[in-house]
């Protein structure tokens, strides 16, 4: 790795190595130098730098079995020396960069040169101020005060610009913080198990410090770099630092290194540390990616020009490795590259199409005002363009600019980003008390599609407390635990050490917390049913594992989803060895040739003893939901030693000692919080290791399937043989056949989960495209788990590299919260749709006043503060009071929406057009005859800066009250009749209508010139009230009429599968964001870079209308893109972008490293 030793760390440890070089045996340099070395260099050069691990030990002042002593002074001295073991993230962005960049928006900065022109000219008096000769179309004259009060328009424009910013960068800033903040939280759950002063202790991942011996095993992602000293079959993934998917084994003698951020995928063992923090390879690397702070950018430039080849290595940590620093923000922006979220899709579709509608309409606006004024200035009143005259004549040009870019600012809907925000972000905070940890935001709203689940069973369904209770032992089936006299003292003898010996030592049984309750299962479950067992046969095995002490045990075959059997071998007092084993039975029992009988003697165990042994005792137990395991041993003479390394010469001739049927209880709430997932359109596959038997008795249980139904419940092996051609290649035809009726897939492995997921994924069999989500505990779920559309990890039982691949952490590990998942991602999809409906139903009406206003009168009724109020109240409020409406037990009476089904639904379609038509109606009344009524002067055909007339405030008003009452309307967007249903369970909804309410009084009170509004009487108010409550009475009137009869209503925001591939090409381009900020704006950029695209679109939408045979042509192709690693992106001509896998080495194996989610790659 590039040697970075111009970095300010070192520096400053240097300086302390000069003072404490004598404490330690060796120095900070030495240890980074050590860890750089690989295999048996590495070997050698300990054995000749310190002679051994222990010389290295000894150096380093700790003890190889009791570990650091652990005093305070002496880790702070080891922190100060050797760092702490923190990789800094990145700085977050200030306030001030949020604000400049929520002053990019297009919108914005079309608004701000307006309001600048507007205030210049406002200030600019010209010389021809006097000149009748100009002549003003509109006619009337201008007072000396309402001259000067010019200034104000400009003003309150680049005011109202400043409230926008300021809403947005807060948002943007909160956002980040509250994302950091669930980043520490993660990081401080993160425990790890280190030895201190000779106790096994459970410490946060920073306390870690050099000279630490750490515990390490099976699904552990190593928090820093350290030497095995002691251990069995460890094998690492260090994929994540060297690219190279295969396992690596270590040893003390062969190759000792452990690197942080691999992880550990078989065995256990101790590891001395060595290296921590930005020490660490990890570190080093993040470093060198600049993680470590601004300063390293410039080095990040200079390293990549040193070795390329150092480069490519480090790229596909920033997306592979997860657990330190900041990476989950990198990460999470490399994240969903494989597909928009639904609603993002949706979302952009419907952005583009009203961007475009907006810009036309603005645009007819600006024209036809030039042209009325000009034709209307020098064609019917003849008069000259005078050099005097131009500044008055370019004031009304820009006037008419401003009423153009009103009418663009009110038809884009820039509350919807932050609609989308505020739903996520407040269904994210409230998930957390529902047991949901969200990590990828749009997982949340992506649940709500789901169609399936493919769920663990161990754990999740059931309550993961295995205990067993039935048992064959001497030749006797017992249907409750024996009496431990029944039993031959040989055989009880030989049961208790089998299990005490052969289980992790770390799996212990504890007495309860509390007085009356059950002892606490540490550790593996199924090794606490066991030992459980032998404590239930009144036998303790604490005795036996103190005489043969962890250190002892001559070599441990580790339990993995290949053997699924655990051995270990022990050298007994005469030399010769014994090996226990256990395991699955059907597994095990194949590999016994021997059996012992009633009086605890071996005997001969042929196959068709076995076939029998099954029959009679291994399937009634499997029947009843028991998981069957089998406990043996194995003895082997002294000399010749056997060759260990052959497992399965080793692995067979045992003889069975007993087997037992343990018990894991399914929880109490799962039957329930299914039989909610299948009311709601939501098929429950059940995937496990299990037997088929058991696995079949506790779906029964769960009410996965119910006897007499059509359904399949496979094997692993059928279920590969089913899909797989005679050239052994798996086909989706076949999995079609088979997805739709499986229920439960048992004794799966790892690739079957993945597999069934991307099968059920790729599947076009049914109109809709399958939204599936996983459940997964293990490493080796780490694919399945990825590849689903949301992945759930267990938080209590979960693996670190379970975690990292998921994207929601069940925080209680319970299926049933899996339930209110989706009933939050509903909610968030509907509250999104209610702010929907409610907004457009505003920019409709907003726009069309805007645009008939101006060309009739010259003028928009609505100015464009008043309009930038309107957007802001409506955007930021409603967006708040509509997204955090409390999701109700109603959202899982439905069937999932899927992705083809339009944002906009015609019943929405049929609110919004009502409503606009009924307010429409109101305004232009009040615009043309509304002087009449109220008996007031005309508002219409004012001059330039004329002062703020009584009619146009009541028309301002009116249109304010009516959005008020609209918004309770739009709080039901299936046609529901009781719009006010549970309104005060949102107190945040009520409090927003009654404060917008009241701001409306004061803007039109006090609001004066700046709001362009003129005091209104109480009889005046009454009336508008009055008009806006007629929007409730108008509701009613609405739902009356069926959707089924307005055939001509369109839908909006469809997303239809033909799409999805343009769609891709859109996220390319948003990349480049950092990911805070694009989540928040991603709205708006996409607005805007949507309608650079939107020909593009327009012509691919085109191409894929003309057949649907294409679809299937662009799904095969794409399953079969996924297999070649060549990631193709299908798209209109004027854009085809093949990328091979390879063209660019670093940011391909950044992509196919980090996230195998992108098109699939396995």
């Amino acid at each position: 790795m590039g040697d970075m030793t111009n970095s300010d760390f070192y520096s400053k440890n240097q300086r302390n190595e000069a003072n404490h070089a004598g404490e330690f045996g060796c120095t900070l340099q030495e240890l980074r130098s050590l860890m750089e070395l690989r295999g048996t260099e590495a070997v050698v050069k300990i054995k000749e730098t310190y002679g051994e691990t222990e010389g290295l030990c000894r150096h380093l002042k700790t003890s190889p079995t009791e570990g650091l002593a652990g005093t305070a002074a002496d880790l702070e001295k080891r922190k100060l020396i050797f760092g702490k073991n923190f990789i800094p993230p990145k700085k977050p962005k200030t306030f001030l960069q949020l604000v400049w960049e929520a002053l990019q928006d297009v919108t914005l900065i079309i608004l701000e040169i307006a309001a600048i022109i507007s205030l210049g000219l406002s200030f600019y008096q010209p010389p021809g101020e006097g000149n009748e000769g100009c002549g003003t179309a509109t006619g009337g004259a201008e007072d000396e005060g309402e001259a000067e009060a010019g200034w104000i328009e400009g003003a309150a424009i680049l005011l109202s610009v400043i409230c926008v910013v300021l809403v947005t960068a807060f948002n943007d800033w909160s956002k980040e913080k509250q994302f950091r903040g669930l980043q520490s939280r993660i990081e401080q759950e993160q425990k790890f198990t280190v030895v201190r002063g000779g106790q096994v202790i459970q410490i946060p991942v920073a306390e870690i410090v050099v000279g630490d011996i750490a515990q390490v095993k099976y699904g552990d992602l190593l928090p820093a770099d350290g030497i095995f000293i002691q251990g069995n079959d460890l094998k690492i993934d260090e994929s994540s630092l060297t690219g190279e998917s295969d396992q690596v084994r270590k040893s003390v003698d062969k190759d000792p290194m452990l690197l942080s951020g691999t992880h550990v995928m078989e065995g256990s063992g101790r590891m001395l540390v060595t290296a921590v923090g930005v020490n660490s390879q990890t570190g080093i690397i993040f470093t060198l990616l600049g993680a470590g702070g601004e300063e390293e950018e410039k080095k990040d430039k200079k390293a990549k020009q040193q070795d390329g080849a150092a480069a490519m290595e480090m790229q596909p940590l920033k997306s592979a490795e997860g657990g330190e620093g900041d990476d989950k923000d990198k990460k999470k922006s490399n994240m969903h590259k494989k597909e928009k979220s639904v609603l993002q899709g949706k979302l952009t579709k419907l952005a583009v199409q009203i961007g475009k509608a907006g810009l036309v309409m603005s645009a007819i606006t600006v024209i036809i005002l030039v042209l009325y004024f000009a034709i209307d200035t020098f064609v019917v009143n003849k008069k000259q363009w005078l050099p005097e005259c131009t500044p008055v004549y370019v004031q009304y040009f820009v006037k008419f600019f401003i009423i153009g870019v009103t009418v663009l600012v009110v038809a884009v809907p820039e509350g919807l980003p932050l609609a989308v925000t505020i739903s996520l972000a407040y269904s994210v905070k409230k998930m957390m008390k529902d047991n949901n940890l969200v990590r990828h935001l749009d997982a949340c709203e992506t649940m709500g599609n789901a169609t399936a689940i493919c769920s663990d069973k161990t754990g999740t369904l059931t309550t993961n407390r295995m205990t067993v209770v039935q048992a064959y032992v001497g030749d006797v089936h017992y249907k409750e635990i024996p009496d431990p006299d029944s039993i031959p003292a040989k055989t009880l003898e030989l049961l208790v050490n089998a299990i005490a010996i052969n289980s992790a030592y770390t799996t212990k049984i504890l007495p309860p917390e509390k007085e009356g309750g059950l002892p606490r299962q540490v550790g593996n479950k199924t090794e606490c049913g066991l030992l459980g067992f032998v404590l239930d046969l009144k036998q303790d095995y604490e005795p036996v594992r103190n005489l043969i002490p962890e250190e002892k045990l001559y070599k441990v075959y580790t339990f993995n989803s290949v053997r699924k059997s655990m051995s270990t071998v022990i050298k007994m007092p005469d030399g010769s060895f014994r090996m226990y084993s256990k395991g699955a039975s059907e597994i095990v029992l194949k590999k016994c040739s021997r059996i012992l009988n009633a009086a605890g003697e071996p005997r001969i165990f042929r196959p068709r003893d076995r076939d029998e042994m099954v029959k009679k005792v291994i399937e009634p137990m499997a029947c009843d939901g028991l998981r069957t395991i089998c406990v043996a041993f194995r003895d082997f003479s002294s000399s010749p030693e056997p060759d260990w390394d052959n497992e399965n010469d080793i692995l067979s001739d045992l003889t069975c000692i007993c087997v037992v049927g343990i018990e894991d209880p399914v929880r109490p709430e799962v039957p329930e919080a299914i039989r909610k997932c299948q009311r709601a359109g939501i098929t429950v596959r059940m995937v496990t290791g299990d037997n088929i038997n058991t696995a079949r008795a506790i779906a029964i249980k769960c009410g996965i399937i119910h006897p007499g139904e059509d359904f399949l419940c496979l094997e692993g092996k059928e279920f590969n043989r089913r899909i797989r051609n005679e050239k052994g290649e798996i086909e989706q035809e076949r999995i079609d056949k088979i997805w739709p009726k499986l229920r439960v897939l048992a004794r799966s492995s790892p690739t079957d989960k993945h597999t069934l997921v991307k099968g059920i994924i790729d599947s076009t069999q049914v109109e809709q495209r399958q939204v599936v989500a996983v459940t997964g505990d293990g490493t080796n779920d780490g694919p399945a788990l990825k590849k689903a559309d949301v992945g759930f990890a267990m938080g209590i039982a979960g693996t670190d590299v379970a975690k990292e691949a998921s994207d929601i952490i069940l925080t209680d590990d319970n299926f049933s919260s899996i339930v209110k998942a989706v009933m939050w991602g509903r909610n968030v999809y509907d509250s999104i749709s209610k702010f929907l409906q409610f907004q457009l139903t505003v920019n409709i009406v907003a726009v069309i006043v805007a645009f008939t206003g101006a060309c009739i009168t010259q003028d928009s009724p609505l100015k464009a503060v008043q309009m930038l109020w309107v957007n802001l109240i409506m955007d930021t409020f409603a967006s708040l009071a509509l997204a955090t409406e409390p999701p109700t037990e109603a959202l899982l009476l439905r069937k999932p929406y899927g992705r083809n089904k339009p944002l906009i639904s015609r019943t929405m379609m049929k609110n919004i057009l009502g409503h606009a038509v009924y307010q429409l109606t109101l305004i232009f009344t009040l615009l043309f005859v509304g002087e009449k009524m109220f008996k007031i002067d005309s508002g219409r055909n004012a001059p330039l800066h004329s002062p703020p007339s009584e009619h146009y405030t009541i028309i301002f008003n009116t249109f304010v009250m009516m959005q008020l009452f609209n918004e309770i309307n739009a709080r039901k967007i299936h046609g529901e009749r009781n719009v006010f249903d549970g309104i005060f369970r949102n107190p945040i909804f009520c409090t927003i209508v009654l404060g917008t309410f009241a701001i409306q009084i004061v803007i039109v009170q006090f609001g004066g010139k700046p709001f362009s509004c003129s005091p209104l009487q109480l009889d005046q108010w009454m009336w508008c009230v009055f008009i806006g409550l007629g929007e409730l009475v108008w509701g009613q009137v609405i739902a009356t009429i069926p959707t089924s009869r307005l055939k001509f209503l369109k839908e909006a925001g469809r997303l239809t599968e033909k799409e999805e591939a343009p769609e891709e090409e859109l996220n390319e381009d948003v990349e480049e964001i950092d990911h805070a900020e694009r989540e928040l704006r991603r709205g708006q950029i996409l607005w805007f870079r949507g309608l650079n695209r939107i020909q593009t679109q327009i012509e691919v939408v085109n191409t894929f209308k003309s057949g649907t045979s294409f679809q299937g042509a662009l799904r095969r192709q794409s399953s079969v893109t996924s297999q070649t690693q060549d990631v193709t992106n299908i798209s209109s001509p004027s854009h085809v972008s093949l990328s091979n896998a390879l063209s660019s080495p670093t940011s391909t194996s950044a992509a196919a490293a980090g996230h195998p989610r992108r098109e699939g790659i396995p």
